[in-house]
């Protein structure tokens, strides 16, 4: 019996020089993944600065601590972000969240000029640094800087169920493998070897003529030519036989047929001994292979199950995450509002300052002709033609000072109701042409501006019980996307809005004459953070926001179309009235 069999002894050489450039190649793929995941987050980063350099640098500038302080929490929400500092001017820290370095080490007390790359540390951490430069009157100013920490824990749970996947990969193809290799050696080498050995334990000396073997293929290989050697052999020794039976032809001929019928009695039984023996061995072999693979089955069995709980695991971290992210966009979509309602106080402050001043003046001028007045009645020296000028002058300024306070009371009354509505969702009845001349009035310094036309043509007696809010919002939104986006490079362009009134619908056609969008770029309209102008303050929400009060706010559609250089138009469809607002993020 074989104390080692070639074939096993072959099997086990090229699957073990398998098993070694498995493992390497393993190793080889999860270091490039690391690597890979790694790189990406850092340009995650980067891209986090385009996204909120703006907004934390208005707020350092404005010296809004609070805003900054909600901005940073909004950022450390970012599953990717372990930690943020935010220093000012001065290299003060105002907010230090989550894990961090020593900035002082880092930088001591000197501002970051530009971006800066902070490399592995021991404690896992690595991070990116870039200046908050705020531009007032055409002028750069460094008002602080930002340091934006991530870690190799974040790294290696991003490509964990890579690595995971990586090793049941090769564990697969390697089992897999291994039963090829062990059907084709049995089929190729065991199985001819064990039927070559059979066949010639099987010969019988006595009976030599004609018992050749046979191992069943046709392909010449070291097996095929031992095959023909030994038939060679067995006609050999067959030929001698003839010769040494006919010399004792003479002398065993009265016993032959005897002799020959016990010889074929023999035959029989040895043959029905080997066909039964060779029986037995099929069936131990059956058994064999049924009870390997009842243990493959019961290994691939344990090894879904523990695939199935750790998926499991992930879809709850995972499900954990896209909370988080919510929070996050809720938190950064009040920051938009709170930063479109500041713009709107600036724009409309320098608006009442205009008549104001006047007023101002108007009050002056009537104060000093009054003191002249009362001078010369004590000297009595005043003239009739003197009083008249007088009451000629103090009607000129009284109608001056009236016109202009009228102008201020419209534009503060203006403000004040757009400003609430903004920063509300409460359901309120409105007149919508008279309201929506009231958010354009509102938009008025940014547009004054511009030779740009707004034209409304919506029915006079439109009634609608709904959130104004919503409305002053998504008005605004496309309007200022227009002005920034659509007339780009246009002197003059036109904005037609047609309001109708469908039964308990009101449609709302909004056009610009402006530059449109590519096909690409209008597929990605709606979705968040999409800007083509986020190298120049951008943060991509405007749509977005306007997509989630038309669908969750107002209960309505929203399409829209646009080729390029041939402007855009959004189709709006929502219901008259309302009962209740609606969350934009339930």
């Amino acid at each position: 019996m074989l104390q080692k069999s070639l074939s096993k002894k072959l099997l086990t050489n090229v699957l073990s020089v398998y098993f070694l450039l498995t493992f390497v190649v393993t190793c080889g793929q999860v270091v490039a993944e690391y690597v890979n995941t790694k790189d990406y987050i850092r340009n995650e980063l980067t891209m986090l600065q385009k996204t909120f350099s703006r907004s934390l640098t208005r707020a350092i500038w404005e010296l809004n601590t609070k805003q900054t302080v909600t901005t940073a929490e909004g950022l450390l929400a970012i599953p990717m972000i372990e930690g943020i500092i935010v220093r000012d001017d001065s290299g003060e820290i105002i907010s230090q969240l989550g894990r961090s370095l020593d900035i002082h080490e880092l930088y001591s007390q000197q501002l970051v000029q530009e971006e800066a790359i902070i490399e592995d540390t021991p404690s896992g951490l690595f991070g990116y640094t870039f200046p908050l430069i705020f531009e007032f009157s055409g002028r750069a100013t460094q008002v602080g800087d930002v340091t934006l920490f991530s870690s190799r824990d974040v790294v290696f749970s991003r490509i964990m169920i890579s690595i995971y996947f990586l090793i049941g990969n090769a564990m697969i193809k390697t089992t897999f493998l291994i039963i090829l290799f062990l059907i084709a050696f049995r089929r190729l080498l065991t199985e001819p070897l064990t039927d070559l050995t059979d066949q010639i334990e099987e010969i019988e000396l006595d009976d030599i003529d004609g018992r050749k073997i046979d191992i069943g293929t046709s392909e010449r290989n070291e097996l095929k030519v031992m095959e023909e050697a030994f038939n060679k052999l067995i006609d050999k020794v067959s030929e001698y036989r003839k010769q040494l039976d006919q010399t004792q032809k003479e002398l065993i001929i009265s016993n032959e047929k005897l002799d020959q019928h016990n010889l074929q009695l023999e035959q029989e039984v040895a043959r029905k001994t080997s066909n039964l023996s060779q029986a037995m061995m099929d069936l131990q072999q059956q058994k064999y292979e049924l009870e390997k693979q009842k243990l493959t089955l019961t290994e691939e069995v344990d090894l879904r199950s523990q695939t199935e709980q750790e998926l499991l695991t992930k879809q709850k971290e995972l499900e954990r995450y896209v909370d988080e992210l919510n929070m996050a966009q809720e938190r950064l979509v009040g920051s938009e509002k709170m930063a479109a309602l500041g713009g709107l106080v600036a724009g409309i402050t320098h608006d009442i300052n205009t008549p104001v001043g006047i007023g101002v003046t108007a009050t002056s001028f009537l104060q000093e002709r009054l003191t002249k007045l009362e001078a010369a009645y004590k000297d009595k020296t005043l003239s009739p033609k003197a009083l008249e000028e007088f009451i000629n002058e103090a009607k000129q300024s009284t109608s001056l000072l009236t016109t202009n306070l009228d102008r201020a009371s419209e534009l503060v009354a203006s403000f004040k109701q757009i400003a609430v509505d903004q920063a509300s969702e409460a359901v309120r009845k409105i007149n919508f042409k008279e309201y929506l001349s009231e958010v354009v009035r509102s938009l008025h310094p940014k547009i004054k501006k511009t030779k740009h036309i707004i034209d409304i043509d919506c029915p006079d007696d439109l009634i609608l019980h709904l959130p104004a809010g919503a409305i002053s919002q998504i008005f605004t939104n496309l309007i200022m996307n227009s002005l920034i986006h659509g007339f780009d490079g246009i002197d003059k362009g036109i904005i037609d809005i047609t309001i109708t009134d469908d039964h308990d619908d009101v449609k709302i056609v909004y056009k610009d004459n402006g530059r449109g969008v590519t096909k690409e770029q209008l597929e990605k309209l709606f979705d968040p953070f999409f800007t083509t102008k986020r190298d120049q303050g951008g943060s991509g929400l405007g749509t977005h926001i306007t997509l989630n009060l038309v669908k969750q706010t107002l209960n309505g559609d929203i399409e829209v179309s646009s080729e390029e250089g041939k402007g855009l138009t959004y189709y709006i469809k929502f219901p008259k009235h309302m009962q209740a607002p609606m969350s934009m993020f339930s």
